[in-house]
This record gives structure tokens, sequence and C-alpha cells, in this order.
């Protein structure tokens, strides 16, 4: 992959970088807690967590590669880029 097809960088990767690492120690913890046979309850909300963190992660690598795409199309574009995260974070709220 050349460095200008990278889809994030700046503060943007940071934050991403940031979920997917919390995510990745979530899973962690839930791996040692099936294998604990934790109770249910507090396994299903690191579960919650994880997903949530990497959700947050998904919608900031879209926003940025819907605003890479869209460059240059003025306000269009922003409405565009609006719409396209809008529907995202309505498919993964399901």
């Amino acid at each position: 992959m050349k460095k200008s097809d990278t889809p994030v960088s700046g503060p943007e990767k940071a934050k991403i970088l940031i979920a997917i690492r919390k995510a990745k120690t979530s899973l962690g913890k839930i791996e040692s807690m099936v294998e604990e046979e934790r109770d249910c309850f507090p396994v299903i909300q690191q579960v919650l967590a994880a997903i949530g963190l990497l959700k947050s992660a998904n919608l900031l690598m879209l926003d940025r590669h819907v605003a890479r795409h869209l460059d240059g199309l003025g306000k269009k574009g922003d409405v565009l880029r609006s719409e396209l995260v809008r529907i995202v974070k309505t498919a993964q709220s399901k």
C-alpha cells in the first residue's frame, strides 16, 4: 500500500488505534472470563464494549475514506458524506 493510499493519518489515526487497542484488550478479558466460566452478564458487558469500540473505529475510518473520495465536490460532497455516515451509523445500531 502506497503512503497516499493510507486510509487515515494524524489525529484520526491515533483515535482509531486507541479504539482498536482497547477492543483487543477487551477481547482478551472476554476470553479469560469465558475460560474461567464467569457469570454471563459481565462477559456480555465486555462483548458490548468491544463491539462499541470497533464500531467507533469503523466510523472514523469510513468518514475519512468517504471524505477523501468526495473531496472537491464542495457542499454536495459534504451532504453526501453526512448521509453516508448516517446510513452506516443506522445500520450499525441494528
